[in-house]
């Protein structure tokens, strides 16, 4: 008899993913972002008819997955949740190929969508990228977690809705983004860097826009435990600052579906 694996590694050309053949989604995504590989460095300019286009990439199944433990695009259909990236779009625009890779079920899982995936999860994925103007590495992982909740009868359960017909997705309570910067520590020793590491845990649930960064801020090492994974070393966790101490925790609301959704109103609109 042959056992196959729980989760298969999978390597892309902007991320690594492990997906859970159980969840049918990420366990983890890990990517490394730099102001080149976000088409933002003034030292390599972009060239033309390079870089990604999402309006030219679909979401598709993973048929590098065997069907029986495959996400299908119809499990998410009128399941009231959105296929959220877990490695966003923006930041594969190295190439098509490479944005493309980000819509293979494989890199998606089911996020609540007015209030989260398109509005604080995506500000969230913003503040991630901004960071490549103030480091010269940052590197990113995001993790589905499954958390349990205090029942009334003062029991911690674990309850979590599976999407499909036949059930077939599961759906995260909670999502991580976890961090970990680094930039030349002064002038006089650029060979030896500054750390900063940091980790964030959001409800996958409505959160308003006036929520602050900081307050979903736990220790990396809770987010550890919660998934499993050692993602630092004790060393590296020793000499790092926080990196709410590195830079501003702040995200920046942007509602630009709420922006379009207008303009398309007005573009309907009769003269």
């Amino acid at each position: 008899m042959h056992v196959g694996p729980v989760s298969d590694l999978l390597v892309r050309r902007a991320y690594i993913t492990a997906y859970d053949r159980r969840l049918r989604h990420p366990a983890w995504t890990a990517e490394h972002l730099t102001l080149a590989s976000l088409g933002k460095s003034p030292l390599q300019p972009k060239i033309e008819g390079e870089g990604g286009d999402r309006t030219n990439s679909q979401f598709k199944e993973d048929e590098s997955i065997p069907s029986i433990f495959r996400a299908k695009l119809q499990d998410y259909f009128r399941s009231g949740y959105d296929r959220g990236h877990m490695v966003p779009a923006a930041d594969a625009k190295v190439s098509q190929s490479a944005m493309d890779e980000t819509f293979l079920l494989t890199n998606i899982a089911p996020q609540v969508g007015d209030g989260f995936n398109r509005h604080y999860w995506a500000y969230l994925e913003e503040w991630c990228r901004r960071l490549t103007g103030s480091f010269a590495d940052v590197y990113v992982f995001t993790i589905p977690l499954y958390l349990p909740k205090l029942d009334q009868d003062g029991k911690y359960r674990i309850t979590h809705e599976v999407i499909g017909t036949p059930p077939n997705v599961s759906v995260p309570t909670h999502f991580a983004k976890v961090v970990l910067t680094s930039k030349p520590s002064s002038p006089r020793t650029p060979d030896i860097p500054e750390i900063s590491t940091g980790a964030f845990v959001l409800p996958n649930a409505v959160i308003p826009d006036d929520a602050k960064l900081e307050s979903f801020v736990v220790p990396v090492e809770a987010v550890e435990r919660a998934a499993g994974l050692t993602l630092f070393s004790d060393a590296v966790k020793a000499n790092s600052k926080h990196i709410c101490r590195s830079t501003k925790c702040e995200v920046i609301v942007r509602r630009f579906d709420d922006a379009q959704r207008q303009s398309r109103k007005a573009i309907a609109a009769p003269k």
